[in-house]
């Protein structure tokens, strides 16, 4: 059964989320060295939400068996973010921003709505088969704000 309109709409602004999320943190491992490893492994992490969601796509599933907690509840909201992503890759590609800056700018972005609705599903009740497929391969993967707030901590980054 093909999924509904809706459904799959917020499946692909998700999905895309994660991917430009995924290519903004290589570009800050790319041209900030001094934290290159931190910067790559979220980056391999959104990558992998990102492939998690792909895969729930191309489930046969009716609504009522789609993990209703996935995807955040504004489509508008999904558009919004990855519009300013796709702006902050065109800008930091052809300007790297300092170092301060990346962290503030991951740290907002994590807190977005796609990215903070995320670690609230991986946080709820399982309610569904998909929800435990989907904690079972995510449960190595830790708030990605917090992680960034501890790390501009541990490394003396100021937060804006």
């Amino acid at each position: 059964m093909i999924m509904p309109e809706q459904i799959q709409q917020h499946l692909e602004e998700s999905i895309q989320l994660e991917l430009n999320l995924a290519k903004l943190y290589t570009i800050f491992s790319d041209c900030l060295s001094d934290d290159e490893d931190f910067w790559w492994d979220l980056a391999m992490e959104e990558q992998g939400h990102a492939s998690l969601l792909q895969q729930e796509k191309k489930q046969p599933q009716q609504k009522e068996f789609f993990p209703e907690n996935l995807l955040a509840k504004d489509l508008q909201s999904l558009i919004d973010t990855n519009t300013k992503i796709s702006a902050l890759i065109d800008t930091c590609s052809s300007k790297p921003p300092l170092r301060a800056d990346a962290f503030n700018i991951a740290y907002d972005l994590e807190m977005a709505a796609g990215e903070s609705h995320f670690q609230q599903f991986l946080d709820s009740p399982t309610s569904s088969f998909s929800a435990n497929i989907f904690k079972q391969l995510n449960q190595e993967d830790r708030d990605h704000a917090e992680r960034i707030l501890q790390y501009m901590k541990e490394n003396k980054i100021n937060k804006q």
